[in-house]
């Protein structure tokens, strides 16, 4: 069978590449490339909040949701599950270096606002902030009269 090698750890070997999250105490990875603008995608619905950061080629850095945070039913949809959803996007783009950002929001539900706030509160600069949220021009067809 041979000899088995055994390698014992130190609790002071923690690569330096990866941190705690102070919000959901998880480990985030600080990529070795800084990456200084980015845009955050926020879709509001009535009963989630989505939010997620990509670099200006469209390429997804972090995502989360109301749902992913461990809200259940419609809590999820509430302004609260939605800045707590922003809060963790800002740490962890404070954390990669990110300075400005510029906004899509999708959607009509409550979280449009407060996920924007909180991600403002970890001074990164928004840029711009467009509303994306698709609109029906004309609607489906009507029934035809019915006739007796």
């Amino acid at each position: 069978m041979g000899k088995v090698k055994i390698i014992t750890k130190e609790e002071n070997d923690i690569p330096e590449e990866i941190t705690s999250d102070v919000i959901s105490n998880q480990p985030v990875k600080v990529p070795k490339k800084k990456i200084v603008s980015g845009t955050l995608h926020i879709e509001a619905t009535f009963n989630n909040t989505k939010v997620s950061l990509s670099d200006k080629e469209g390429n997804t850095l972090f995502w989360t949701s109301s749902g992913s945070l461990g809200f259940k039913g419609a809590k999820k949809g509430t302004p609260f599950a939605a800045s707590k959803a922003g809060a963790i996007i800002g740490e962890k783009a404070k954390a990669i270096g990110i300075k400005e950002v510029d906004v899509i929001v999708k959607g009509v539900g409550s979280g449009r606002e407060p996920t924007i706030r909180a991600f403002m509160a970890y001074d990164i600069d928004i840029t711009s902030v467009r509303d994306m949220t698709p609109v029906p021009h004309n609607g489906p067809k009507p029934k035809k009269p019915r006739r007796v």
